[in-house]
């Protein structure tokens, strides 16, 4: 009977306190209509009535932002932001308060901070709980900010179900971090970091699955609590009472770290001013967070301290010395051994033993001996990255690694592939000889060079001079790329005289090999067109593939050149176009794989855009140049009209390239193109992905369904979903999700295309999606 009464007693504060939140207006306090401030001249803020709080203009950077913060302790806490991800304002801005509406204007724009969509305000006040309102003439509240939270609830504040705490980027850096802290409408209460996975790190804590569940931060005793309003059993305490002195003020504070943190902040009347203290946090052990520390980082803790470290062979993405945790990640710092035919040069490696746990999951596991056929088996492996070693199985992974922290006693043993030490010795020791040879070379031979020389420019200048300039330019190529040479006659045996086509494109066919007596199988291109054009083709693969490597990009193993015969080698794609699984089958892949299809292809292009050392335009993506492996992984090919941008440069001049249906408005328009001309063809290549179906299709029942990029955009504005797919194998919600970000990737506004990093992003579901435009201007 005690328990419940204290539940109820429980209950009761925490529904006084929500109730409470919003006082009444003091009319001493309260801000008029026609109200201003400014970044620089006074007023530059509005204060409540025991000036604990502040809202305004504050300095961040070298612009100003609108927040509200906690006075009296140096700049001040912050604990709520306006726009906190868009640009700092400059000087020049203003607050007003007009026309029954808080706007923010800064050159000849205006944003709305606070207004009802029917009712003009009258007037506004900043309570003594820091809750920014808006009332009407009859003093009833239009808007607050206790409903808009960013990374902070503060006493008397309610997170309701569906709203989230978003952690900041840094202790300087107000805009949106990694972190998100939810009151989900299941009733749970969890914390995730939202770029790494949807798996909780903190929680889940409920006290009902109802779509009413409530956090509340009690404003008198700074008690934390889960309630279901509707019923007053249901309460959860997170944290104990702190303290019933009138005055304190309570914060709950997502961290940029990621923990949920309670503060108290008390007057001193000594200092005259807020001592802030730290009440209670939600994680003991940062290194518990999952993720904390980022891509191919471990996280470390030692008497409450945490650091995060890189695994061997890998450095820090970017330094961030006002961040106590890197949560970014690290990269490779070396480059691995070549791959040939799917194995790669094991003495261009080490496998470093490192006492780290993880939780990702291998993309593959066998039965091994012994812990060196472990570490040998991934150092021969293209794909492996590293690989633990467990009861007598071996474990491999790829890049990036997620889940990772310092063990200090694991049973599993794990290895990182690293550069292997002994080269930079090997290295010192080949180039000494080498220079010592090259310079022998020289002094013995020099004057016979020299009258060779003269010979040669005589007899061979006139008659073998384009053969020598087509030779100058392919030796450039060999010299730059690391790659397998074939002979004519090797890969005409290997293709048995070039029998068995797989398929055929404008320079040429594609067609099927082996070596290895049938143990490995490629895909050899020819190329049979002119020798100008062939040569063009050829070297533009080269350049754009030459160095490229990632799972969702077609491999290119090897070459040939002789005379004017020039092949390329490729990795078999045994399951065909992506362009015959979609239009040629009678069965059309399930929802999930089809998804699966397209993030994989988006990966593929964000790497080309993103990932390579200068920006690689495809200008060519479309279903018949994406091929499918074994397991059924999409990956890019036919790399002929790919443009190749310079690391600092985003726009080209180039002729028109690519299939039409397919094409970038644009490419039409005789302007500098950029990477938005492949996101334009994914955006296509989508429609046709969820729709399974082509973009221009004929003769059909419906005529104005003939283009599909068109036809999409006015089923999805007059809310006619089901007339592009049925229901019964497609979630709607994920539909309709994936149709808005093509329609947002076919827009004909280059500048309104998102790049692919969010198109990604918007696709895996970690990025809301807005509602997209008509993708035609017409």
């Amino acid at each position: 009977m005690a328990s419940l009464t204290a539940v109820f007693w429980i209950f009761f504060l925490v529904t006084v306190t929500s109730e409470t939140a919003v006082a009444q207006p003091d009319d001493l306090n309260m801000i008029p209509l026609g109200s201003s401030l400014f970044p620089v001249t006074q007023p530059t803020a509005w204060y409540s009535r025991s000036k604990r709080f502040a809202f305004g203009f504050f300095q961040t950077g070298e612009g100003y932002k609108v927040e509200i913060r906690i006075v009296g302790s140096g700049n001040g806490i912050t604990v709520w932001t306006f726009n906190r991800d868009e640009p700092a304002v400059s000087s020049n801005a203003t607050l007003d308060f007009v026309n029954g509406k808080l706007q923010l204007k800064h050159g000849n724009q205006y944003q709305t901070i606070a207004d009802h969509p029917s009712k003009s305000a009258l007037s506004a006040c900043l309570l003594d709980s820091g809750n920014f309102v808006l009332y009407d003439e009859n003093h009833a509240l239009l808007w607050q900010s206790f409903e808009f939270p960013t990374d902070t609830i503060l006493g008397g504040q309610i997170l309701y179900s569906g709203k989230e705490l978003i952690s900041s980027l840094s202790q300087d850096d107000q805009s949106s971090g990694l972190f998100h802290l939810k009151m989900e409408y299941s009733g749970n209460l969890v914390a995730y970091r939202v770029d790494v996975t949807s798996e909780t790190y903190w929680g889940p804590f409920n006290v009902s699955y109802s779509n009413n569940s409530q956090l509340i931060l009690d404003n008198f005793t700074g008690t934390l609590s889960l309630i279901e309003p509707s019923d007053s059993s249901l309460v959860q305490v997170l944290t104990s009472a702190i303290s019933r002195i009138r005055g304190n003020i309570y914060r709950a504070t997502l961290g940029y770290d990621g923990n949920f943190r309670l503060y108290t902040h008390s007057f001193d009347a000594v200092t005259l001013q807020f001592k802030m203290r730290t009440e209670w946090e939600a994680i003991d052990d940062l290194c518990d967070i999952k993720g904390i520390c980022g891509f191919n980082s471990y996280c470390t803790s030692k008497d409450m301290e945490w650091n995060c470290s890189c695994i061997p062979g890998f450095n820090f993405i970017r330094d961030l010395s006002s961040l106590s945790i890197n949560i970014y990640g690290c990269e490779k710092n070396f480059t691995g051994g070549m791959c040939i035919n799917g194995k790669e040069d094991a003495a261009r490696n080490s496998m470093t033993p490192v006492s780290i746990l993880g939780e990702d999951r291998p993309y593959f596991q066998e039965y091994q001996g012994n812990q060196d056929d472990c570490m040998k088996s991934c150092s021969e492996d293209c794909d492996c990255d590293a690989a633990t070693y467990s009861d007598l199985h071996c474990s491999r992974y790829r890049l990036p690694l997620m889940y990772l922290r310092n063990a200090t006693f694991t049973l599993s043993i794990a290895f990182i592939k690293s550069p292997n030490p002994q080269n930079d010795h090997l290295k010192k020791e080949v180039s000494w000889l080498t220079f010592f040879a090259m310079s022998l070379s020289f002094v013995t031979y020099s004057s016979v060079v020299l009258a060779c020389f003269g010979i040669f420019m005589f007899k061979f200048h006139v008659l073998k001079y384009k053969k020598l300039l087509l030779q100058t330019r392919t030796t450039g190529l060999i010299k730059e790329f690391t790659l397998q040479t074939y002979t004519y006659n090797e890969l005409k045996k290997a293709t048995k005289g070039f029998r068995q086509e797989l398929g055929k494109g404008a320079f040429g066919a594609v067609h099927r090999g082996s070596f290895d007596k049938g143990k490995s199988f490629v895909a050899v291109k020819r190329l049979e067109k002119v020798v100008e054009e062939g040569e063009r083709e050829f070297r533009a693969e080269m350049r754009a593939i030459g160095r490229t490597r990632h799972r969702n990009l077609v491999q290119l193993l090897g070459y040939c050149i002789e005379g004017p015969k020039r092949l390329l080698v490729y990795e078999l794609m045994v399951n065909g176009s992506l362009a015959d699984l979609l239009f040629k089958g009678r069965l059309h892949p399930n929802w999930n794989d089809r998804v699966q299809i397209a993030l994989d292809i988006a990966r593929g292009i964000l790497y080309l855009h993103e990932g390579c050392e200068a920006p690689i335009i495809h200008c060519d993506i479309k279903p018949q140049n994406i091929l499918l492996d074994q397991f059924w992984t999409a990956k890019i090919s036919d790399f002929g009209l790919a443009k190749l941008l310079m690391p600092d440069q985003t726009r080209t001049d180039t002729g028109a390239r690519g299939t039409r249906g397919y094409m970038a408005p644009e490419w039409n328009k005789n302007i500098p193109i950029s990477v938005k001309v492949d996101v334009y063809s994914f955006g296509i290549v989508l429609l046709e992905i969820i729709c399974c179906r082509r973009n221009l299709q004929v003769n059909l029942a419906i005529p104005e369904a003939t283009l599909l990029s068109g036809w999409a955009y006015q089923c999805f504005a007059a809310k006619e979903l089901d007339k592009l797919v049925s229901w019964e194998e497609v979630d709607k919600t994920a539909f309709e999700r994936v149709l808005k970000v093509a329609l947002w990737c076919i827009q004909d506004e280059p500048a309104l295309r998102f790049p692919m990093k969010i198109v990604l992003r918007m696709l895996e579901g970690l990025v809301d999606v807005p509602i997209p435009p008509c993708p035609s201007d017409e």
